[in-house]
């Protein structure tokens, strides 16, 4: 296959019979800043390319599992935009997924974590989503963490929202799932982005990053809110340098997205359009991975 087709995209036909190397997504977390993995997805589309494989972590499972159920990237965004353009649907929504009843929510008094992740991912997600692994059109992975086991948990069959939902579960926003017995919670705790699980799977691994980091004025004191997110964001950027010390995916995106808070859900146009050059970038990397397996002849 001519190279020049990874720039004309609409070629998906051509590259399932072509032999060119596959490839692999591991979509990371990292809260409203994963609104970013749809550039990402929206480039692979034009491409014609249709990963193999697919592994996620937060929203980087929610994501990943809209791509693996056949979704397109601008269905995604259309769809991610129409959801969380107006916030009286947006507070509508969450209010149907409240705990039922008033007993609930304050037995005990008010906690932190009240919300159930489950019930927010079903007022949110679209009616016809997929509820199993086996629906999937893409064989997915997804992590979450196992919390009393103090370590990450990889779930790949039987029920996905549930395993999605657990993946999702920030701590302090949302009680933690219940999977097999065990308590699980956000798969951006353990592995923020989760390539190494596609390791053997793939010619070429793309891993994306949307942690970003905590930002503001260095003369600002922080607000609690931004310290516990901004403590959590610094300690899974750790685990991401100690994990590209061992080993490199072949393409490692950072889009720009420090500027917003894991919660800025209203933001999704804005993180849309600031973290656009992702695209560019994809684009150039697959180009010359493409270039470089066509001239050796791999793939």
């Amino acid at each position: 296959m001519r190279n020049d087709l990874l720039l004309n995209g609409n070629q998906e036909a051509d590259r399932k019979s072509s032999g060119d190397p596959t490839v692999a997504v591991a979509f990371g977390g990292g809260g409203a800043r994963g609104f970013a993995h749809i550039h990402v997805i929206e480039v692979l589309n034009e491409l014609g390319i249709r990963p193999v494989a697919i592994s996620g972590a937060s929203i980087g499972a929610i994501m990943g599992t809209a791509m693996a159920s056949g979704m397109t990237g601008s269905e995604i965004r259309a769809y991610t935009l129409a959801t969380l353009g107006k916030r009286s649907q947006v507070i509508s929504r969450i209010w149907r997924a409240r705990p039922s009843g008033v007993g609930n929510v304050f037995s005990g008094g008010f906690r932190l974590g009240q919300f159930s992740i489950e019930r927010i991912l079903a007022a949110f997600l679209p009616e016809d989503f997929p509820t199993t692994f086996e629906e999937l059109d893409i064989p997915t992975k997804v992590v979450v963490t196992d919390f009393y086991a103090q370590q990450e948990a990889v779930y790949s069959s039987g029920d996905l929202m549930n395993a999605v939902a657990a993946s999702a579960a920030i701590p302090a926003l949302f009680r933690p799932v219940l999977l097999d017995g065990r308590y699980m919670i956000d798969g951006g705790i353990s592995n923020p982005v989760p390539f190494d699980h596609l390791e053997g799977l793939a010619d070429i691994i793309i891993g994306v990053d949307v942690v970003g980091g905590p930002g503001g004025d260095d003369g600002e004191r922080p607000s609690t809110t931004d310290l516990m997110f901004g403590a959590s964001q610094l300690m899974m950027q750790s685990i991401i340098t100690m994990k590209l010390k061992s080993g490199r995916p072949d393409v490692f995106l950072r889009p720009d997205v420090s500027r917003f808070r894991v919660l800025d859900f209203f933001k999704a146009d804005d993180v849309l359009t600031v973290s656009a050059g992702i695209r560019e970038e994809l684009k150039h990397a697959l180009d010359a991975i493409f270039t470089y397996h066509i001239k050796n002849g791999e793939g």
